[in-house]
């Protein structure tokens, strides 16, 4: 079992897993979420619009489609309100149960892009360390082994999440 940072596109690894920092109605957008899409093909799509959306901090899972990697776990992260409106909590829910879907697939690896700070407005360090505690977390009580990515896009999402990793 095991957490690191890799910086470059989500969409690229061949992973048993890649999560996707998806909006509740799971249709595609922008950032990550319309990446990942885009490098899917229109199958994710379609297979999305089968599943109904998905509350904030919940987690649902699809084919990868034209990915590398096998499986999709769409999660929809808090929007930043100044940290009163239960943000950390949902947050951390979103690598907890996207883990836990990993996990009850028997999927061994899995790659997180930094949830909710992108148009969701969350502060880049405080997501860092959310992640990082929420996987640790899972990791320490998991029956079940599983390699953890956190993606970065850029090198100073990079520095942010080896921080985190490393504090």
């Amino acid at each position: 079992m095991s957490l690191t940072v890799w910086q470059g596109d989500i969409t690229t690894l061949a992973v048993d897993a890649i999560v996707n920092a998806a909006n509740p109605q799971l249709l595609g957008g922008g950032g990550v979420d319309g990446a990942i899409h885009r490098a899917a093909g229109p199958g994710l799509l379609a297979e999305c619009r089968t599943l109904g959306g998905c509350p904030p901090g919940e987690a649902r899972m699809t084919a990868g489609h034209g990915l590398p990697a096998l499986h999709v776990i769409h999660t929809v992260g808090p929007v930043w309100k100044g940290g009163q409106a239960q943000e950390p909590e949902t947050l951390a829910a979103c690598y907890g149960h996207a883990l836990d879907l990993a996990a009850e697939a028997g999927l061994r690896s899995i790659a997180f892009p930094a949830i909710s700070t992108g148009v969701y407005g969350y502060p880049a360090r405080a997501a860092a360390q959310i992640a990082v505690c929420a996987c640790r977390a899972w990791l320490a009580e998991a029956r079940h082994e599983m390699e953890i990515t956190l993606v970065a896009f850029d090198a100073r999402q990079a520095e942010i999440l080896r921080e985190a990793v490393d504090g």
